[in-house]
């Protein structure tokens, strides 16, 4: 075998585990829980969604995010207030997020590689005005004359609603389906004022 040859080889096999090896990282999503302040206590590793936390731990009061993004409940069966979750470390998150409750739940949000688009309606069943969105709207009264959003459809990628303009307030998680009316989902008196793609993998 010439030199030249097993340098070809020696590349190829760099290229494949190079390519294996961010594979790997793109699908590797892990959120660790702990039941006390500052990652303290038991703990639980979750890779993937968890309806009910009461499974594994009493309460959590810190968590630490090792890659991906999450969205965290504070209400077993992804019910309840909703807060998203990056790469990082929360050694209190009731108190840095604003959180009452205790995490009861979570949910991994996949990549998204590829276009967005969600089609949001002023009023329940899809109803009302209606308006195509590709990209992300910081006020839906400003932009699209809107004074509610009650009802949408995903057609592709992952977003965030929020209840105030320029992404403040309360958040809500939408994956691609269709919501026929925020009020059945527990969103009852809330208001939709501003949207965002979740557009990178967080790690």
């Amino acid at each position: 075998m010439t030199n030249t040859s097993m340098n070809m080889r020696g590349k190829e096999y760099r290229i494949y585990l190079a390519a294996f090896f961010l594979t790997i990282s793109i699908n590797y999503f892990q959120i660790i829980f702990y039941e006390e302040r500052n990652f303290q206590g038991r703990h639980y590793e979750c890779m993937s969604d968890c309806s009910d936390m009461s499974s594994y731990l009493s309460r959590c009061q810190s968590c630490r995010v090792e890659s991906g993004c999450f969205m965290v409940y504070d209400r077993p069966n992804y019910m309840g207030n909703q807060y998203f979750m990056r790469r990082g470390e929360y050694a209190d998150y009731m108190s840095m997020m604003g959180m009452r409750d205790s995490i009861r739940s979570c949910r991994m949000i996949p990549m998204h590689r590829g276009q967005f688009r969600m089609k949001i309606y002023e009023r329940e069943n899809f109803g009302g005005q209606s308006y195509e969105m590709m990209d992300d709207c910081d006020n839906i009264m400003d932009r699209y004359h809107m004074n509610d959003c009650q009802s949408c459809h995903v057609m592709d990628g992952h977003w965030l609603m929020y209840e105030q303009p320029n992404y403040r307030g309360r958040m809500m998680y939408m994956r691609p389906g269709e919501y026929r009316s925020f009020r059945d989902m527990g969103m009852s008196g809330m208001r939709w004022m501003s949207m965002r793609r979740i557009t990178d993998s967080c790690n």
